[in-house]
């Protein structure tokens, strides 16, 4: 299938914007790779260290230098239920190794912190830098230089993110990402957002509410709305870093246990040693990144991606912006309906065709790169399959099924939901933001009315309660970026905007802050940026100003004179209070660093870029391949 214009048009202007720190990357990846096991270029003293407790079989290769070893990096605690299936995939893992010769080690645990735990509490201010530690943290484990490749075991919200991003600073190591699998359905995600908005209304008590809650969240799993947590599962397929399908199986089951066994011994077959060298270096590139933009406005995913992808390609040396995704929505169309785009849960996306069935839909329609390295090696095709159990209880994978499972679920190319991935840039003199539309009903699409400013969420849910809100107005919540604290997540506010639209009032939002992927029905410009402690237009807005939030055209105004505008200060407010507290203070450093939104609000910077020769491989038809890139890399392991 030919390629569409528009992807390839934004997939060249993204090469062409990232040669440098591309190529600077790849020069980094190709010096820190050792030819041999990469604990060949330890001491005694160093390897004995690294061996010293380990059974003596396994010692004994990991004394040889021979046999590859393979990092287990793991976000286990057993608070987060999407996490907690995680406590026992360690010694499946390293008995799967060992089944072929080689040895797992567990190199290092990870934070994971659970959004749904935090959602409007203080500890919610730490949720987005998480990310960066959890990178941070990942690069502690695999600082040892003992490893051939890496098993990465996580879900949610910032923590794959994190994961990969720590990844990609090791991107000559081989990757496996390894999921847990999403609970199995309980109460629907309608019923749930029902009794939400009675509470909210006072109409259902908090027994009622704790008793909806705890029936939605039963048990072990991920929470099974399309949250940010399966978008990440969703693009971890379609970049090719999961083996095909093993995104939805439930935990607890032969299915996800022969998943995780197949797995470990992927990332053993992947390594230099296994013979198919896949560094995830040269895996997640340019049409990779593109390829996940893609399938996160197929699949109308998280909003969190505007922020997590832009800053996974900055870890790989590639440079993504809004216009990007913005782009890709128009052309790109809406081939699910999952909660909250929907009524279904990702257990019924699964059963109706699952990611399988959506990356082959894409591949069909010309919407995605083919000509992709994945764990699989060279070609995004091989993951147009799903997972079953076959006889000697190890994976089996067949084809996805030509038709949908359940069309009012999942969809073919040709009869999508929406012609666009329902994800939209709006800017204008109040900045650029993110909208997500995909769940907004078209004439709730443009709001135009007067702006109610809220320095906080609590100042919001006050003047709520007190019923000051029973009127049409945007609802600007500022002071909520990475600089001023940690980018929070507004999610407490949604059932009470939503009952604000329902009793016929004209409501949006417009924040610095976030929303996730649970933005809902109300239309809410997001992450506006830059912020007011970066010079942000958002500090210039006063009550009574006409805002437009206008998804259709993508403006995003304040109906005010120039010259009134022009002449405005910006307001300040007292913070100091989401800075102490909760260990919130440890994080300044991440507030005081962190990039803008749409850069990814990110704490590290691009690879910087150096000169490097470039010498022409013998037998290579014309041009320069520069050594370590992704074309040098081909051409060796091709020939």
């Amino acid at each position: 299938m030919t390629l569409h214009p528009v992807v390839e048009q934004v997939t060249n202007r993204i090469i062409q914007r990232s040669r440098a720190s591309r190529a600077a990357y790849l020069a980094h990846l190709e010096a820190a790779r050792i030819h041999g096991v990469q604990r060949g270029a330890l001491s005694c003293t160093n390897l004995a260290h690294g061996f010293a407790a380990f059974p003596q079989n396994d010692k004994l290769k990991l004394r040889e230098t021979k046999k590859p070893s393979v990092a287990i990096v793991s976000s286990y605690n057993d608070m987060l239920s999407a996490h907690q299936p995680f406590e026992y995939f360690p010694a499946v893992i390293k008995d799967a190794v060992r089944e072929i010769g080689a040895v797992a080690q567990f190199a290092g645990g990870v934070p994971a912190m659970c959004d749904g735990v935090t959602q409007g509490q203080p500890g919610m201010e730490l949720s987005l830098f998480s990310r960066d530690t959890i990178a941070m943290s990942t690069a502690v484990a695999l600082s040892h230089n003992m490893f051939d490749a890496a098993l990465y075991l996580g879900i949610c919200d910032k923590i794959v993110p994190g994961l990969l991003i720590g990844a990609l600073h090791f991107g000559h190591i081989p990757a496996v990402f390894v999921p847990g699998g999403p609970m199995t359905s309980g109460l629907s995600n309608k019923e749930k957002a029902r009794v939400r908005q009675l509470y909210a209304q006072g109409k259902a008590s908090r027994e009622e509410l704790l008793e909806c809650e705890s029936q939605s969240y039963h048990g072990a799993g991920t929470c099974t709305f399309y949250g940010t947590a399966n978008s990440n599962q969703m693009l971890m397929e379609m970049m090719g870093l999961h083996l095909p399908g093993a995104a939805f199986i439930t935990p607890g089951t032969p299915l996800r246990d022969a998943l995780t066994r197949a797995s470990s011994q992927q990332a053993v077959a992947i390594s230099q040693q296994g013979g198919n060298y896949m560094p995830v270096g040269h895996i997640v590139d340019e049409k990779s990144i593109v390829n996940a933009i893609v399938a996160l406005h197929a699949t109308g995913g998280s909003t969190n991606h505007t922020l997590h992808l832009v800053a996974i390609a900055r870890a790989a040396g590639i440079v993504i912006d809004w216009n990007d995704f913005d782009e890709l929505s128009k052309v790109v169309p809406s081939i699910t309906r999952i909660y909250p785009n929907g009524d279904a849960d990702v257990n019924h996306f699964q059963a109706a065709g699952g990611p399988g069935f959506v990356i082959r839909e894409l591949l069909d329609a010309g919407l995605a790169h083919e000509d992709v390295n994945t764990i699989l090696g060279h070609g995004l095709r091989k993951h147009c399959k799903e997972p079953f159990l076959g006889e000697d209880g190890k994976v089996v994978w067949r084809d996805v099924p030509v038709q949908s499972g359940d069309e009012s679920v999942l969809r073919p190319h040709t009869n999508p939901f929406s012609d666009n991935g329902g994800m939209v840039l709006v800017k204008g003199n109040l900045g650029r933001a993110v909208m997500k539309v995909s769940a907004v009903k078209k004439e709730h699409q443009v709001v135009e009315a007067p702006a109610l400013t809220f320095n906080s969420q609590e100042d919001f849910m006050h003047a709520y309660k007190a019923g000051h809100l029973n009127r049409d107005f945007v609802a600007v919540i500022r002071f909520q970026g990475p600089r001023a604290n940690g980018m929070p997540e507004l999610h407490a506010l949604t059932p009470s905007l939503s009952n604000l639209q329902d009793a016929g009032h004209r409501v949006a939002m417009v924040t610095d802050g976030r929303m996730s992927g649970a933005s809902g029905k109300v239309p809410a410009a997001i992450h506006v940026s830059p912020e007011i402690l970066a010079g942000g237009p958002l500090g210039l807005v006063r009550d009574g100003d006409m805002i437009r939030v206008d998804a259709n055209a993508g403006t995003l105004e304040a109906l005010v004179p120039a010259d009134v505008w022009a002449a405005r200060k910006q307001v300040t407010a007292d913070i100091s209070s989401s800075h102490i507290g909760m260990g919130r203070e440890l994080f300044a450093m991440f507030r005081n660093s962190s990039s803008a939104a749409e850069e990814g609000a990110a704490t590290f910077p691009l690879p910087s870029p150096k000169q490097t020769t470039v010498p022409l491989h013998e037998g290579a038809d014309s041009g320069e391949i520069m050594p370590g890139s992704d074309e040098d890399f081909l051409f060796r392991t091709q020939k």
